[in-house]
Order: C-alpha cells, then structure tokens, then sequence
C-alpha cells in the first residue's frame, strides 16, 4: 500500500438504507476527530455489516463469514483494513493480511473490507489523501442532528454528493 500520508483509524458511524437506489450508505467516522466519511455500497454488503452489527446469526455462512471461516482455518490474522484511494468517485481499499512472518495486502472494494473487518474485530483505517479528496462531513453533535443527516443521506445519490468536487493531488 503506498500511502504519502498517514492513516486515521475510522469506525462505522452509521449504515443508512437507501431502498429507492437499492444500495446502502456506511459512514466511517475518524475515531480522533469528527470528520465523517459517507460510502455508497451495495445492497448486499450492505446486509453484511448491517447483520454483523446487529449481532444477528444465520444459520449457514455469508460470503463475508465463509472468508473470515477459511482465513482462520489457514492461520492467517486479518490486521486491518484500509481505505486507500478516491479516484473519479470510486473508493478503493486494502485488506491487510498476515501469516507467521509473512505479510500480504490484498485489493478489495471498501465495503467487502468492511464486512470482513467487522467480523474479524479489524481496525479499519482511511488514508489521510483520502480524506483531503472526499466531500468530508463533520459529526453531528446530538441525537437529532444525527437522525437528520441520515434523513439527507436518503435524498443524496452518489454522483449528487461529487459533483462539481475536482480530484484532489494523488
């Protein structure tokens, strides 16, 4: 992962149902500071993390459970998850593997890095280039500001939320 800046360790703030878009938004929030990051993800990945969080169990394994299953048949720790790039309104990610000595950083979309760092108890971290590209939110104070943001977050659409945004320096 080449990174010219530093990593600021996020956390889920929010996952936010879209259903007239049948897709989800995930909002990372910076753990040492307030800034927010909202993500457009699928509906599927969506369900993931959404079940994850919620402490739900299904009776047989999701994808996302069936990788967290093999990686830890084979030995290998999930270290952390990275959101690394914004490129044309498209969010990249890494996830960050490790076995005995060795190291292995695998390319992933943000929001199957997420469903896994969920299961796994994995620190998700965002690139500091990313946050100086993205459209940043600051956190809502209360409860109510909280509830509005995620009532806008319903009415945006992901090309609504970059437009007229320039791509920032790589």
């Amino acid at each position: 992962m080449k990174s010219n800046g530093s990593l600021k360790e996020a956390k889920i703030f929010s996952l936010v149902l879209i259903p007239l878009l049948g897709q989800y938004v995930v909002t990372l929030e910076e753990t040492q500071g307030q800034r927010l990051i909202p993500i457009w993800i699928g509906v599927n990945e969506g369900n993931a993390i959404g079940l994850k969080l919620q402490g739900e169990q299904l009776p047989r394994p999701m994808t996302h459970d069936l990788i967290t299953n093999i990686l830890g048949e084979l030995g290998i720790k999930v270290e952390k998850v990275v959101v690394t790039d914004l490129r044309e309104g498209t969010y990249y990610a890494a996830i960050i593997l490790s076995a005995g000595s060795r190291h292995y950083e695998i390319d992933a979309r943000p929001s199957d890095a997420m469903a896994l760092a969920v299961r796994t108890s994995t620190p998700i971290f965002v690139d500091e280039k990313v946050l100086k590209k993205c459209p940043v939110m600051m956190k809502p104070i209360s409860d109510e500001e909280a509830e509005k943001f995620k009532r806008e977050l319903q009415g945006l659409k992901p090309e609504d939320f970059f437009k007229g945004l320039e791509e920032g320096p790589a």
